[in-house]
């Protein structure tokens, strides 16, 4: 029997209906960063008010600066979705970048934005 080159169209659904779950669950997540970092959800005046706690100001700092970063990877995460989602319409979706391989559904599955096999993975990190 050949190697199969691509997925499959229902193949491809599937992924699609995982894609589509993990990007509202991504977007959902990244919209509360942004909510916590606008302060768009508290009435409070901490954004306003002087204040004269500088340790209280630098864990608060701290705090913004790892929500930042969060919502970076996030933004990451949600623009490698909807470039799988891309891939699906051309189906390319699910073709390791490298070998031209397809990659496993389960690595798919628990990582459904990837463009290399795990093999592959591990060859570009060896370099």
């Amino acid at each position: 029997m050949a190697e199969k080159n691509r997925y499959t169209d229902e193949e491809l659904e599937e992924f699609r209906q995982i894609i589509n779950e993990k990007l509202a669950l991504a977007k959902r997540d990244y919209d509360e960063m942004m909510r916590v970092l606008t302060n768009q959800d508290s009435n409070d005046v901490d954004d306003t008010s002087p204040t004269y706690k500088a340790l209280e100001e630098g864990s608060a700092t701290q705090t913004k600066e790892e929500l930042i970063t969060m919502a970076a990877r996030q933004q990451k995460f949600i623009q490698g979705l909807k470039a799988a989602l891309v891939r699906i319409e051309n189906k390319t979706y699910g073709i390791d970048r490298i070998t031209g391989k397809l990659i496993p559904k389960e690595r798919l599955r628990a990582v459904p934005h990837a463009t290399l096999s795990v093999e592959s993975k591990m060859n570009q990190s060896k370099r």
